[in-house]
């Protein structure tokens, strides 16, 4: 399944696209992930296209300004394309690949961290002011934990106006919070809306495979047991399989692996074990078998991989 979005044209889309570029640009460095002076938003950039790319999107929004990639998440491919954002409301592992960037025209990309107990708050504010659930009158119990959108006149300015900041450090511990809360709100009364505020909702199918996901985050080195992910959840074990499949497009065994293989791959990067280490970390029995669901996952043997990343002769992984 693939979703791709058409580009927004106009001069005032090409203007604030400029500037919005000229920030992102001014403020990196160098290629990768950077920080910024804003809390929770980060800075892409990449100058070349890059080889796909293995990593865990955390709940956030991203939006891309310039260049374009593609995002596999299970079955569902999305291209991603400039003027356009993603709302990610679970941790979700992802492929990635940067297929449209240049020195002369590179890919420039900024990243939100969402909170999303914040995003419930919010969503109990607007109260009825929210747009119905799905402006044709269907309203699917479940979604996907992506969603895209193009950016709108208004979300375009208010991500201008938070990333402006950055050429104003003395403005931003009292306009970025204000500037953070208007992209949310916007994020939430527009297209993709319906589908973020179904992650925040309590009582609905979605918010329950997110606690699912947050409970697979945080003992991915147990061993899986659906029955009491299903009992926790109050859901019987077949609609949980099914309704995290439709959220995640893997299944849980799927999901918890990945998870597994990405921490074990920042212990090694990060702390220096050693394969079987990292691997009897994460929960394998089988420093073998790790080693071959190590490979096929990141395109490499571990010490090899690792080796790569510490020596920086691979490009930037795409975010």
């Amino acid at each position: 399944m693939t979703a791709t979005i058409p580009e927004i044209s106009g001069n005032f889309t090409l203007n604030l696209q400029q500037q919005l570029a000229r920030v992102v640009s001014q403020w990196t460095t160098h290629q990768g992930i950077q920080g910024s002076a804003i809390d929770g938003v980060e800075l892409i950039r990449c100058d070349e296209p890059s080889s796909c790319g293995s990593s865990v999107y955390e709940p956030s929004l991203g939006f891309v300004i310039q260049g374009t990639k593609t995002i596999q998440l299970g079955d569902r491919e999305i291209i991603y394309q400039p003027m356009s954002y993603l709302a990610s409301s679970v941790h979700l592992p992802v492929l990635a690949r940067i297929i449209d960037a240049s020195p002369e025209q590179p890919y420039l990309a900024a990243k939100l961290k969402v909170d999303p107990q914040e995003v419930a708050e919010l969503v109990l504010e607007l109260g009825d002011k929210a747009p119905p659930l799905d402006p044709h009158g269907h309203c699917p119990e479940l979604v996907c934990g992506l969603c895209m959108s193009p950016m709108d006149e208004p979300m375009q300015s208010a991500l201008s106006r938070l990333l402006s900041l950055l050429d104003s450090p003395g403005d931003i511990a009292i306009l970025a919070p204000l500037a953070r809360r208007e992209i949310l709100y916007r994020a939430l009364i527009g297209e993709m809306g319906s589908r973020m505020r179904k992650f925040a909702a309590a009582d609905s199918q979605s918010h329950r495979i997110s606690t699912v996901i947050s409970a697979l985050k945080d003992h991915y080195a147990e061993p899986l047991r659906i029955s009491e992910l299903a009992e926790a959840a109050n859901m019987s074990e077949s609609t949980l399989y099914h309704s995290f499949k439709q959220v995640t497009r893997m299944s849980p065994l799927q999901f918890q692996k990945k998870l597994r293989l990405h921490e074990a791959r920042r212990l090694m990067l990060t702390e220096g074990l050693e394969a079987a280490t990292a691997s009897y970390r994460v929960g394998y029995e089988s420093p073998s078998h790790f080693s071959r669901e190590y490979s096929r996952l990141f395109g490499a043997p571990p010490r090899a991989d690792v080796t790569l990343l510490r020596g920086e002769r691979r490009a930037p992984e795409p975010v």
